[in-house]
């Protein structure tokens, strides 16, 4: 796991830009704390940081292969989780390798087939690879977007990166924000490409880009399909039982220390039980982590999302598997923590809104960091087994816009709150929305013959697992790699979201309940409260404590009345939010304050030009 950049210019000489592309390699020192790299052309120049997983003194980059016509060299951020089969063939085609690296794998891959080699991994990656031979730059991101991965289209050639905030280290990007880039930040509808800057774009997951005189190509290679499920229930839950088995052995193998991310829920307590069972097997104990608040059970009160706290069922898995296990314990004070949230910002860029989701999530990264480099996630079994209560829901599943705005929650109240006046017309989020909705519906390919309920849970399946997952993945790896952990989710191999993508709704839902494949697949390595344990989302505080930090630095930035912000906020609703009991604060006006000082705080680290007209 690591960070990419790079820069192709055909009518400049880049040997020497060192000092840029220095600059533009720096901004990901985070992803990347144990090594450096930078190699310079005439017309292209790639930089890398390296977080050391596999073979941790061979896999340095750029890496390169000379050839008679010129060298070939990549930059790579992820993991192959099948490089060593790739590997063992590549070899008996005649290649000698001089590392053990899954970097190397990758580019002799390329070297043996060329753009072929996409359809030959299982992994998570993002990377490019310069041939000197056709000075054509190669950008391939893996299937399901696990990996980010941008780009920025220069008159004679593209900046690239792992996060915008590589590109923007270059004087050619320009800072700016209009509005298609803004509507985004209010209306969660993830478009595809979608990067916030103006110019910037996203390398679209499942997607090669070429880059060469001719300008810049792309071509999809690989795309959710509509297949016939022939398997019956027992079949079908017994593949999902050997599948995941597969990858959660694949995703264990790292020459550094792992752990399993345990929330107490199915998704997360399945990949420990499969992830114990495997290392039992070597002899090792799995190592857990997990978050909470400072006496969040004692004070616990279930609502809409949260039946149940998360640590007595994080008890029952530790103790069934015998995990070394660790709590991270918050308290408001660190979650409001402004210095915090400038972290968070920096890694994602974007003023995402989501307060102590993300702040907590960064303070749990960082803490695990300080004892494990992989961590495997139950990330995406939602999206993947049909998990969340919006998918079972009639009035929701016939709505004609995305299930989770539709569906009643923070987020979709508090769209709307918080924005200024006199930029809501302009900005037309229920247009945006619609516009959006019918783009990724037409998306959807059908198989004749399908029911009604059928139809719509296809439909509504492939929204998730094309839309919503990649916002959430998104969110995983920049708080992960924030701080140099690498965050592996084995939910989004391919072969596994291919295979349940297919099978129908009333598989997916055999014994009434959410997510049966799954439940029934892993239960031989669960204990039974998990089991029937009804899905709760990732952990929120209640401490009103909180909230209360969240209105004293709400009339903080009431203060600063020359604030950008204010262009983007309604001052009167802040001036409202911030002088509420925080006991008892609405859900949505707690969203829409994290929402503003998020802004707030974005504007005054990355200033940006702003055109709203």
């Amino acid at each position: 796991m690591c960070g990419i950049t790079g820069w192709v210019s055909f009518e400049s000489d880049l040997t020497g830009r060192q000092q840029v592309v220095d600059a533009m390699t720096e901004t990901m020192s985070c992803r990347g704390p144990d090594d450096v790299g930078v190699r310079l052309w005439p017309h292209a120049a790639l930089g890398h940081r390296r977080l050391a997983i596999i073979d941790l003194p061979g896999g340095r980059q750029p890496m390169s292969v000379d050839t008679p016509g010129g060298a070939i060299t990549i930059v790579y951020s992820g993991e192959t989780y099948n490089y060593a089969e790739l590997r063992a063939e590549l070899a008996g085609r005649g290649h000698r390798f001089r590392t053990d690296s899954d970097t190397e794998v990758v580019l002799r891959a390329y070297l043996e087939w060329g753009e072929a080699l996409v359809d030959r991994l299982n992994g998570m990656y993002a990377f490019a690879i310069w041939d000197q031979r056709t000075e054509q730059l190669l950008m391939v991101r893996d299937r399901m977007g696990i990996k980010p991965f941008y780009y920025f289209p220069t008159p004679d050639g593209v900046l690239f990166g792992s996060e915008p905030k590589a590109i923007l280290a270059n004087p050619l990007a320009s800072r700016t924000v209009d509005l298609d880039g803004l509507r985004e930040l209010f209306c969660f509808t993830k478009a595809p490409g979608w990067a916030l800057w103006q110019g910037m774009s996203e390398v679209l997951p499942g997607t090669l880009m070429t880059v060469d005189r001719n300008g810049i190509r792309s071509r999809t290679y690989w795309r959710l399909r509509a297949v016939e499920h022939t398997d019956g229930r027992d079949d079908t839950v017994a593949r999902v039982r050997e599948l995941l088995t597969d990858i959660v052995d694949r995703q264990l193998v790292a020459d550094v220390p792992r752990c399993v991310l345990l929330s107490g829920g199915l998704d997360s307590s399945a990949i420990t039980g499969l992830a114990a069972a495997r290392l039992q097997q070597d002899g090792e104990r799995v190592r857990t982590f997990s978050v909470d608040f400072v006496d969040q059970e004692r004070n616990f009160v279930p609502d809409d999302f949260r039946g149940t706290p998360d640590s007595p069922f994080v008890r029952e898995v530790a103790q069934l598997v015998g995990s070394k296990h660790q709590d991270v314990i918050l308290n408001p004070e660190h979650l409001a923590d402004p210095e915090v949230r400038r972290r968070v910002i920096g890694a994602r860029d974007i003023p995402a809104g989501l307060g102590d989701l993300d702040n907590s999530l960064f303070l749990l990264f960082s803490a695990i960091r300080a004892e494990s480099t992989v961590a495997l996630s139950g990330e995406s079994a939602d999206e993947v087994f049909g998990g969340y209560s919006w998918f079972h829901d009639d009035v929701v599943r016939k709505a004609d816009t995305f299930p989770w705005m539709a569906f009643d929650n923070p987020l979709s109240d508090a769209q709307r709150t918080f924005v200024n006046p006199d930029l809501l017309p302009r900005l037309r989020l229920p247009e945006y929305a619609a516009d959006q909705y019918a783009t990724a519906v037409g998306e959807v390919e059908h198989l004749g013959g399908e029911d009604e309920l059928e139809y719509r849970m296809r439909t509504i399946c492939h929204l998730h697992l094309t839309r919503f997952v990649r916002m959430l993945l998104d969110r995983k790896d920049r708080m992960s790699m924030a701080v140099g952990l690498e965050v592996r989710v084995p939910f989004c191999d391919h072969r596994l979201v291919e295979y349940v993508y297919n099978t129908p709704w009333s598989l997916k839902t055999f014994d009434g309940r959410e997510k049966s494949l799954l439940r029934h697949a892993t239960a031989h390595v669960l204990p039974r409260s998990v089991v029937e344990r009804v899905k709760s989302p990732y952990p929120s505080t209640q401490d009103p404590g909180y909230a209360a930090n969240l209105q004293r630095q709400a009339k903080e930035i009431l203060d600063q009345r020359n604030s950008l912000v204010f262009d983007l906020v309604d001052r009167d609703w802040v001036t409202r939010a911030a002088a509420l009991d925080p006991v008892g604060l609405d859900p949505a006006v707690r969203t829409g304050l994290d929402h503003v000082i998020d802004l707030y705080t974005w504007v005054e680290m990355y200033a940006p030009s702003l055109r709203l007209d």
